[in-house]
């Protein structure tokens, strides 16, 4: 006996199938606040379907990207290594902008991509034990910044050709950090990331320290191209 489905009853199954599927890739969006409004870009790994928690990367972009276009962000750093592992890459990845070209912790735009992060965590499965915190130059500053002031939120940070305050050290000893700089960077002086790592080993912290020999200012394409970077990641997660 032959069973006919009826157009109306296709049209219908077709859009059951669209709304219980998730947009996966670097999908733009619009962050709506009291610290303003904000275009970020996150990235939805490509077998995400809602069904279980991922990890999540917060990505702070370098001045170089500072704006309002809401895309500049995801296409250095971070972005382009999610790009080159295409299916390789398990962590839901957040990108928000800055607007002022600043990522201090008390800032609108830090504190606009923290309501960015909050935003995604309720969209999204994310597993709030593993939120990891990296950025790149005036990123890699605001990494240092952002976990000194909130170090309860990472599971760990990946600075990256920043610096920060040694005299906050003791605020962060606890969160697990590998940090990279080039040793020949003229833009961002690598004693910046070298201070940090010894007052850190100071406070009776073990941070990880990658300092590349000849490396000028871009050791980001280096540091995000390092798979062990998101094997280590996964290594921690808050209690």
């Amino acid at each position: 006996m032959r069973r006919f489905v009826t157009i109306g009853a296709l049209i219908l199954f077709t859009a059951n199938l669209v709304q219980a599927g998730e947009e996966t890739g670097f999908i733009s969006k619009l962050y709506k606040g009291p610290e303003g409004d904000g275009k970020y870009v996150v990235y939805v790994p490509r077998n995400y379907k809602g069904d279980k928690e991922f990890p999540l990367i917060l990505f702070l972009h370098g001045s170089g990207e500072t704006g309002t276009d809401g895309e500049a962000q995801a296409k250095q750093g971070l972005g382009n290594a999610i790009k080159k592992m295409k299916e390789d890459f398990s962590f839901i990845a957040v990108f928000p902008q800055s607007q002022k070209r600043t990522w201090k912790a008390d800032s609108d735009d830090a504190k606009r991509a923290l309501a960015i992060l909050d935003e995604v965590q309720k969209s999204y499965k994310v597993d709030a034990k593993r939120i990891y915190l990296t950025g790149l130059s005036m990123g890699g500053f605001g990494t240092w910044s952002l976990a000194a002031a909130f170090p309860e939120r990472w599971a760990a940070i990946a600075p990256i050709c920043g610096g920060g305050n040694p005299s906050t050290a003791e605020k962060i000893k606890n969160v697990p950090c590998w940090c990279f700089h080039g040793d020949a960077d003229k833009a961002v002086k690598v004693e910046q990331s070298r201070s940090m790592i010894e007052a850190l080993k100071k406070a009776g912290a073990s941070p990880r320290y990658t300092e590349y020999e000849g490396v000028g200012h871009n050791s980001w394409d280096r540091a995000y191209g390092t798979a062990e970077l998101y094997e280590w990641f996964l290594m921690h997660k808050l209690k």
